[in-house]
């Protein structure tokens, strides 16, 4: 498992680790200072004799590079605040198959409906959940009912 940290800052912790080891410090000593396996100092050592500090030097993460470009992750930020309405859809809601169709519309990238959660997260947004509402509701009588209703059936302060 990847030790967490941005690549920079384990490349100064490898880095650390030589500076401390050519001081005269011990590699178990190294490691117990920073809180690392004993091998792994070891490991470190021996890149450093055999390619120098560009072996410890920090390497690109490897993974699929994304699929949508940063200009396009903007555009698609601009579509989704504008709502589902503007897009042609009935509601205002953005549902991860909605995403994935205006995805594929505007960029001509398809992405699985599983991924669009990971991408909207990525992008900033939180799934949020549509209130849900009875379809009988009427907000006129509500609103007549607390006006002339609940004061009559409030109780009164006492004197």
């Amino acid at each position: 498992m990847r030790t967490a940290g941005s690549p920079k800052s384990l490349e100064k912790r490898r880095l650390g680790a030589i500076a401390l080891c050519e001081g005269g410090m011990s590699q178990v000593a190294v490691a117990k200072k920073l809180g690392v396996n004993d091998r792994t100092v070891r490991d470190w050592v021996s890149i450093f004799r055999r390619e120098g500090l560009g072996g410890l030097a920090a390497k690109p993460v490897p993974g699929r590079p994304p699929k949508l470009k940063a200009a396009q992750c903007k555009s698609l930020v601009k579509i989704l605040d504008k709502g589902a309405v503007a897009c042609g859809y009935q509601t205002n809601l953005w549902t991860c198959p909605r995403v994935a169709k205006v995805v594929q519309k505007r960029f001509g990238v398809a992405y699985h409906v599983d991924h669009v959660g990971r991408l909207l997260r990525a992008l900033g947004f939180t799934p949020q959940k549509p209130e849900r509402v009875a379809r009988e509701r009427d907000e006129a009588a509500i609103t007549r009912w607390i006006r002339r209703d609940w004061p009559r059936l409030k109780k009164k302060p006492g004197a």
